[in-house]
């Protein structure tokens, strides 16, 4: 096969590609589901490229990358459940600011909105293999999983590798395009990821300062015991010396 040119997108996709076709291109996107960082939005129109350029076939382009999706999200789908959600929730517990109660909203979404978010989560820049361990750890049908993964990776796939191949030469075209799409999302992550901790950063001084005016209010049991020792009753003044000291109660008469 003739080799792909080297500026043509990363140079170990264009060595895959080179060695092993269109199974090169499944292997790439296969990796890229295990380390989301490896761009899909570069591998998938350098692909359709390729095809474009009579190196391998489209279909097999197509099926192959597909393929390549599948697999790599089945491999994080086992590693959630190997971990499984006793382990998953004792580890989350431990980060900081982080709270069960949180874990246990999330399972409670993920169960009403797995489907969708397994189907949909495909075509969303890093969530798009990440989805896979939330998948495994709650134990979500395989059938189900796999079908939702294959149609939203193929729709993912089929959208990018048709773009490079349409495009030709200029495939890098989409790949400047979605970038800036992927850049957005991850803003829009990040800014979530700091809302939740400010808000979080936020709670706990305010529970702060109230224990801290409720310990200032109560009173400490060595200020009680010093405040005794200075409030004691005066003493009755001295009896003058050489006179009877009085019996029977203060302001009785003497019988």
């Amino acid at each position: 096969m003739t080799a792909i040119a080297a500026d043509a997108g990363p140079q170990w996709v264009n060595d895959l590609m080179d060695a092993l076709g269109a199974p090169g291109a499944g292997l790439a996107i296969a990796l890229e589901n295990l380390f989301p960082p490896l761009p899909s939005e570069v591998i998938l129109p350098l692909a359709g490229f390729a095809a474009s350029s009579g190196r391998m076939s489209l279909l097999a382009v197509l099926l192959w990358t597909t393929a390549g999706s599948v697999i790599g999200a089945l491999a994080l789908y086992g590693v959630g459940a190997l971990l499984g959600r006793d382990r998953t929730v004792a580890i989350a517990a431990r980060l900081p600011l982080v709270k069960v109660s949180d874990i246990e909203k999330t399972e409670a979404w993920f169960l009403k909105h797995g489907t969708k978010a397994v189907f949909f989560g495909r075509m969303i820049p890093i969530f798009r293999s990440l989805i896979s361990v939330p998948a495994g750890v709650e134990r979500m049908r395989l059938p189900v999983f796999l079908g939702l993964t294959t149609l939203g990776s193929a729709i993912w796939n089929t959208a990018f590798v048709l773009a490079g191949y349409f495009l030709g030469a200029n495939w890098h075209q989409v790949s400047d395009i979605v970038s800036t799409y992927s850049k957005v999302v991850l803003a829009v992550a990040a800014l979530a990821v700091l809302v939740f901790i400010a808000l979080r950063l936020l709670r706990r001084p305010k529970g702060a300062r109230g224990t801290a005016r409720q310990t200032t209010a109560a009173p400490h049991p060595h200020d009680d015991q010093d405040t005794r020792v200075l409030r004691r009753p005066a003493l009755p003044p001295e009896t003058p010396a050489g006179s009877a000291p009085r019996r029977g109660h203060p302001g009785r008469g003497a019988h």
